[in-house]
């Protein structure tokens, strides 16, 4: 279908991937090897407080942040997939939510509204089956851009009994994340027509200067272009992280080194001189 998801969690999952994606943090991961050390009264003489609570309060504020994203999240995913789109069901228009458009179906779009899905466009009010759209939040471009239908579908013009009959069968690429190229063809009255990127609406492109057009549905919610290009929601590191990283393992390694020499050295002062004092 055409539902969409961009946020990262779920009331269930929040806490543990949350806490996972905090310690992949050097820095966090440190400090709590640090409190497990000096938990153990045989390794460590200092209180485990010190560290436990920069480290809780570090992790909940970051938690929180993280938290608050992500409910925003939710909220422009609902509102999007909450939109209302115009589909033939049965040879009649119906209201439909965006979440509930599915690959095939016949869609109307009126003059400034988004296009809801990745669209065959079939017909159109203006002549010669042209259509105008705004794909700014699609490349950032304010241009407007013309798209044509094939001359067979354009016949059908906004006839939606004609329209609810459309049986072409559409063979295309898979999906991916190019915007200015589609290949495919259209099967329809025993006649191959090809397609290309001058027939194709994208999700989030915007119609303008056009009354109406009727178009079919051929990728939806996550197969979009637009969808494509979004890719998942990703731990982003800053250079501040990356730098921390760097000196959290200088400051490991130095620590290794020191007790390992205090080792070799004990062992040494062992051998030589400790049996003495037996």
């Amino acid at each position: 279908n055409n539902y969409i998801k961009t946020s990262k969690y779920s009331i269930l999952t929040f806490l543990p991937l949350n806490l996972l994606e905090q310690f992949q943090r050097l820095a966090n991961f440190y400090f709590l090897c640090l409190l497990i050390l000096q938990l153990i009264p045989a390794i460590s003489s200092l209180t485990p407080v010190t560290t436990a609570i920069p480290l809780i309060g570090v992790l909940m504020l970051t938690a929180i942040k993280d938290a608050y994203d992500d409910f925003q999240r939710h909220m422009s995913d609902s509102q999007v997939n909450n939109r209302r789109s115009k589909t033939l069901r049965h040879g009649k228009l119906v209201d439909e939510r965006w979440s509930g458009v599915q690959v095939g179906d016949i869609i109307r779009m009126d003059n400034d509204q988004f296009v809801a899905a990745d669209i065959l466009l079939l017909s159109s009010s203006e002549p010669n089956g042209l259509c105008f759209i705004e794909t700014a939040e699609l490349d950032g471009e304010t241009n407007l851009k013309c798209k044509q239908c094939l001359p067979e579908t354009a016949a059908m013009g906004q006839q939606e009994d004609l329209l609810w009959k459309f049986n072409g069968e559409i063979v295309c690429e898979p999906p991916n994340n190019l915007l200015n190229k589609f290949e495919g063809t259209l099967t329809w009255k025993n006649q191959r027509y090809p397609l290309d990127n001058d027939k194709i609406l994208l999700r989030g492109c915007i119609i303008r200067n056009t009354q109406w057009c009727y178009g079919v549905v051929i990728f939806a919610g996550k197969d979009t272009k637009l969808m494509q290009n979004s890719g998942k929601t990703k731990f982003k590191r800053t250079t501040i992280d990356r730098l921390l990283n760097f000196i959290i393992i200088g400051i490991v390694f130095f620590l290794l080194s020191i007790c390992g020499f205090c080792t070799i050295a004990s062992a040494i002062w062992e051998a030589l001189v400790g049996y003495k004092f037996q």
